[in-house]
């Protein structure tokens, strides 16, 4: 019995219940202009007093509806919205923006028009039922007081059993109401996600718009470790040599310090250039993204500075290279060096290559293997990023251990992909 109580006057049953009352009102402006047709149609003066006259111009307006939900994009998301929040659908389940195609613009159109239609027949039953049942109700108590010759009751009415059943009635005409709702509501609540679910078109576009979000989100964490990544690494290990020869070699230290401060600074600049990913196109005032051939020879200073002795063979002029090419070749060549600095450990030659053969320019990075410790939980996302970047512009990366050497090689085709 509670449950059955639940289905016809639960909460879910009265949001369910408001939201039918919600499309009666929206169809009362369709009503009205029914009205307007009917009534010349029938040479009546007075349609909303004629029960059957309302009848019909409430079906003249309800296809009005259907247009009007063609016409105006914004009903599927609105009309979601209502289903979200009031009949309990899943939001997963419902588009959640415009209806742009046909077949979306068809359904729409459908549930509207359903919506407005039960929603109405359900608001003029919430409207008349309740005092009806409230006069039988109260029906034998208004006879008793003496009010039967008020009402002018019909004989079939004026009996003792019947009077004594008008509260029974009444009652149950509540009853029956509550279940009309509940019923239509929980049926509406069905066809939902068939009417405004996702189109194939919408879970296309949801999905091109996960794929553009995570192309975001891991280009920013790209560049967001191979620059201050590298910068806290050599800053590490800068800071690190300088603190064993404070004693022994003041001007090691000085030259360390410096290239601390060169290198905080330089990454403040990066930080802001990476956090610009986050804006839509490049915003104003940040500083531009390092390139090898702007940047390379600081790169290069910053890195021996940290005690480090790196041996470089440049076979090409960086400044031929495109933008986006020198963009990422200075980023995995800031990688591969970064990788040096924490694995390889100090005073030790790590040879650097890059030169262009083949129509590929290849960077070659090389250190001794001996000293290289377990990665570290969470690591390995350096030479993932190198790898991605070689992916997106159509070259190859390969990183190992070969006869006491890691190498880092990359390809990366001079011209392709931008």
């Amino acid at each position: 019995m509670s449950a059955y109580l639940r289905f016809l006057f639960g909460r879910r049953a009265r949001r369910r219940w408001l939201h039918l009352i919600i499309g009666g009102a929206l169809a009362m402006p369709y009503v009205f202009v029914g009205q307007l047709v009917v009534g010349p149609a029938t040479d009546s003066r007075y349609v909303f007093h004629d029960l059957p006259l309302q009848l019909l111009s409430f079906a003249v307006g309800l296809p009005l509806a259907s247009v009007t939900a063609v016409l105006f994009p914004l009903t599927r998301p609105l009309e979601a919205g209502a289903v979200w929040w009031l009949c309990g659908v899943d939001r997963d389940r419902l588009a959640h923006g415009p209806a742009r195609t046909r077949a979306a613009k068809g359904r729409t159109a459908a549930w509207f028009t359903l919506h407005l239609g039960v929603g109405g027949i359900i608001s003029g039953m919430s409207l008349a039922v309740p005092p009806f049942a409230g006069f039988l109700t109260a029906l034998p108590l208004i006879v008793w007081l003496g009010g039967r010759e008020f009402l002018e009751l019909p004989e079939a009415l004026d009996q003792t059993w019947v009077l004594a059943l008008a509260p029974v009635a009444g009652v149950a005409t509540v009853f029956a109401l509550a279940a009309c709702a509940a019923g239509s509501g929980m049926l509406l609540a069905r066809w939902a996600p068939a009417l405004l679910g996702l189109t194939p078109e919408d879970r296309l576009a949801a999905a091109e718009a996960r794929a553009a979000d995570l192309a975001v989100r891991n280009r920013l964490a790209r560049e967001l470790h191979d620059s201050v990544g590298h910068a806290l690494s050599a800053v590490t290990l800068q800071a690190s040599a300088a603190r064993r020869v404070l004693d022994s070699d003041p001007e090691f230290v000085r030259e360390a310090l410096a290239a601390i401060e060169d290198t905080t600074r330089r990454t403040v600049g990066e930080l802001d250039a990476v956090l610009g990913v986050l804006r839509d196109g490049d915003a104003p005032g940040t500083a531009p993204a390092p390139t090898l051939a702007a940047d390379l020879d600081g790169l290069l200073r910053r890195t021996r500075a940290g005690g480090l002795r790196v041996t470089a063979t440049i076979g090409t002029d960086p400044e031929a290279l495109s933008p986006v090419l020198a963009r990422e070749a200075y980023r995995i060549v800031q990688e591969g060096l970064s990788n040096a600095l924490k694995h390889a450990g100090e005073r030790v030659t790590v040879r650097l290559r890059i030169e262009v053969a083949d129509g590929h320019l290849e960077i070659t990075v090389e250190n001794p293997v001996a000293g290289v410790p377990e990665c570290r939980p969470g690591g390995g996302h350096g030479l993932r990023g190198i790898a991605d970047r070689a992916r997106l512009l159509g070259g190859t990366a390969q990183a190992g251990a070969a006869q006491g050497v890691w190498r880092l090689n990359v390809r990366l085709p001079v011209k392709g992909p931008a």
